[in-house]
């Protein structure tokens, strides 16, 4: 994998890494994240599988996959390539970091913030 691939995997790890510091602890709600501070969320897998990769859009690295029903945790949600007419794209923070077409991913409870 090039430095090139990583580098989106790297800000949004270094990303969380000082969300967290900064963040004080707090009381989470079913979803993992505070009412007043979201820092995590949920969404299920809608498509069979899903490819999973390393930044988002169709043509970068699959970097792990999901399949339908797949209850996955979302950090942030930004625009990328257009999937389905959905341009947003989630990280997903389920032991690695990878991005999933928000086309095939639906939300459990609030939509996912803005990645910064």
């Amino acid at each position: 994998m090039s430095l090139r691939s990583r580098l989106p995997i790297a800000v949004a790890a270094g990303t969380l890494l000082a969300a967290a510091a900064a963040t004080p602890a707090v009381a989470n709600d079913d979803w993992g994240h505070h009412h007043d501070h979201p820092r995590l969320y949920k969404g299920v897998v809608t498509a069979s599988t899903l490819n999973l990769r390393s930044a988002p859009n169709r043509g970068s690295q699959i970097i792990r996959t999901a399949h339908k029903g797949e209850i996955v945790t979302i950090f942030c949600k930004t625009g990328g390539e257009t999937v389905g007419s959905n341009p947003l794209w989630y990280l997903l923070t389920d032991g690695t970091w990878a991005w999933g077409a928000a086309r095939y991913i639906d939300n459990i409870g609030p939509a996912p913030r803005w990645c910064s």
